[in-house]
């Protein structure tokens, strides 16, 4: 052969190497692409198995079957009467309404005035305040524990309001105490005492537990502080100066809101932002009595009653956490006319679907419960099964 030939050979037999190692480098990056499609589909495969997984509710010990989407509500009752109850209700006309599915679960009566109550990991946790306890329910209201705190002098004057967060439910007391209580055992694991009287609201935002320090004991005096405690050490970091006589407080959106009750008359009603970026700062923003939050609104009523007539107005409107900006105008939309002069005691809302919930009251007989879709639209309204409903929780 000659020079030229073999140097053309070699040519072509390195053309062809090249070739094959391109042709490999295809197949291999194909193949990387096939298996990472297969991850993909087998992860959504999971997905969807786990989706399936929250969507199945413990209903272990259920005397009644209930459907996935279920509404409770918590009729607090009267003061000495022992006939707190806890409603269950349907919104998908799929089951009856359970005026007091405590009682029908456990053949039990939930005790003397229902405070406050809360969902948490799909369970429901409830603060009996006359009676003094707290319980963890199941999905379908079966009782799973209870912790009494009768006897234990820091907290014996009787436990308030309830939030959650990491594995532990943090309750405010009357006393001046806030309790560390573990969410599934409900072992009480650290108390803090000394932080005022009467205390009452709470709310969770970004590691601190804000509780609202209302009046003294014997209700004669109001007080202006809200203790903000360090959840990461369980301590007191600092006191906020708000309004006369502070209750109410929720989260949304990484702020405070609270509503002061004033002074019965003398001080109205005070609703103000605390801001957790801004070194909590306190900012007044009008006058409300009830609210609740979802999706970045906040939804308001303001109550205001002639104590010579004994007539009340009742104002809706809604504030944008996002844009801070006021509307005025009622969201709700051919609400039944009751609603602009009765007692209300309840505002929530679901913030799975926007549903609106809110509650009428004559102290001594059931509430009624008057339910709006997210659009304000009025949907019905229905007898609370019990007095004086104060909260709700919704599940799917």
């Amino acid at each position: 052969l000659s020079a030229n030939s073999v140097m053309r050979g070699c040519l072509d037999a390195r053309r062809t190497l090249k070739s094959l190692v391109a042709d490999l480098r295809i197949m291999k990056v194909r193949s990387l692409l096939f298996g990472m499609l297969c991850m993909l589909a087998l992860g959504v495969s999971l997905a969807s198995c786990s989706d399936d997984d929250d969507d199945s509710l413990d209903d272990g010990g259920s005397k009644v079957t209930l459907p996935q989407t279920r509404v409770y509500i918590l009729n607090e009752g009267s003061q000495g009467a022992n006939n707190a109850g806890l409603a269950f209700y349907a919104p998908n006309k799929d089951a009856d309404f359970i005026s007091d599915i405590y009682k029908t679960q456990n053949n039990a009566k939930l005790g003397d005035l229902g405070q406050s109550m809360i969902k948490y990991e799909d369970e429901i946790y409830i603060a009996v305040s006359g009676s003094n306890y707290l319980t963890k329910l199941n999905a379908a209201g079966v009782e799973l524990k209870r912790v009494s705190f009768v006897s234990d002098n820091d907290l014996s004057a009787g436990i308030r309001y309830i939030d959650a967060e990491d594995g532990y439910i943090y309750a405010s007391f009357y006393g001046g105490a806030v309790a560390k209580i573990n969410a599934k055992t409900l072992e009480v694991v650290d108390k803090l005492t000394g932080l005022g009287d009467n205390l009452e609201g709470v709310a969770i935002c970004e590691d601190m537990l804000y509780v609202a320090n209302s009046c003294t004991a014997d209700w004669s005096t109001q007080h202006t502080d809200v203790k903000v405690i360090d959840l990461r050490t369980f301590k007191l970091k600092e006191l906020l100066t708000v309004g006369l006589n502070p209750n109410a407080l929720i989260e949304e959106d990484d702020k405070v809101f609270l509503i002061s009750w004033g002074n019965y008359g003398d001080v109205g009603y005070s609703l103000q932002m605390i801001d957790p970026a801004a070194n909590n700062k306190v900012t007044e923003l009008g006058s409300a009595t009830r609210m609740c939050a979802a999706n970045d609104i906040l939804y308001l009523v303001n109550s205001l009653t002639d104590w010579n007539t004994y007539t009340t107005v009742n104002t809706f409107f809604t504030y944008n956490i996002k844009t801070g900006q006021m509307n005025n105008a009622s969201f709700l939309k051919d609400a039944p006319a009751e609603l602009t002069s009765s007692t209300l005691y309840m505002l929530e809302v679901n913030e799975n679907n926007g549903d609106i919930y809110i509650s009428t009251s004559e102290f001594t007989t059931n509430g009624t419960i008057y339910r709006f879709k997210k659009d304000g639209t009025f949907i019905e309204k229905f007898d609370a099964g019990g007095i004086n409903p104060n909260s709700a929780v919704f599940f799917n």
